[in-house]
């Protein structure tokens, strides 16, 4: 029993430390942001909400800068400051900010956030186990092995979420009367809208799939969705 104290304590620890982060998100989220109240945007998220047979979709803008989107632990949506403000000077349409919205809720739907809770935890356990295992073996680079590859694997379980929510919004953008495009456009802008694009990371090592993929990705369900027969 007492070999496997390690794992269970990693595994209580990752548990803990998701609540606490998951408290400390929902309190500074409180604090910085507000409902969005835009009509534009308004109008479009009444669309999707009609779509997903709810009464209303709730957005709320973050008071930061740089350009996200985001799902609360709690559920809810939210957009920064910076994005909006990217909306306002027309380097990014309402159709656009709101396949965001969509990509966040579909985050909500599929509960990432609760998966993530598990993966957190399970991470933690292999990160210790793999630390003891091969602190053995590489005295001075098992821990450095032992990180690199836990974070190989959180990376790829982020990027699997990230085209589960994108297919998740790539049909309630359709459902609402939208389409896809609004939605493969702002994939093609993020780099530039973020001044980020993963540079210095290869791909299986970031944490969202390259923009190339995810646009494919989408214009496959396209593809399939195109061939349904009607009714």
């Amino acid at each position: 029993m007492l070999k496997f104290s390690p794992i269970l304590l990693a595994l209580i620890y990752g548990l803990v430390m998701y609540r606490f982060s998951a408290w400390r998100t929902a309190k500074m989220l409180d604090q910085q942001s507000t409902e969005l109240a835009d009509p534009e945007i308004a109008r479009l998220t009444k669309s999707m909400a009609k779509a997903l047979d709810i009464p209303r979709i709730r957005v709320h803008i973050y008071e930061i800068e740089p350009v996200n989107g985001l799902a609360a632990p709690d559920g809810r949506i939210f957009l920064t400051r910076g994005f909006y403000r990217k909306f306002k000077a027309g380097e990014v349409t309402a159709e656009e900010l709101a396949s965001v919205v969509a990509h966040e809720l579909g985050h909500v739907a599929l509960g990432h956030s609760r998966r993530r809770m598990i993966d957190f935890s399970g991470q933690n356990a292999i990160r210790v186990v793999l630390a003891t295992v091969l602190g053995r073996i590489l005295p001075f680079g098992g821990v450095w092995v032992a990180n690199a590859l836990t974070s190989v694997l959180a990376a790829r379980l982020s990027r699997q979420d990230e085209y589960e929510a994108d297919a998740y919004a790539a049909a309630l953008m359709v459902k609402a009367g939208l389409g896809t495009g609004p939605q493969k456009r702002l994939l093609e802008k993020l780099e530039t809208l973020t001044g980020m694009g993963g540079r210095g990371a290869p791909a299986w090592l970031m944490s969202h799939p390259k923009t190339a993929d995810r646009v494919a990705a989408i214009e496959a369900l396209d593809a399939r969705w195109t061939k349904l027969p009607e009714g």
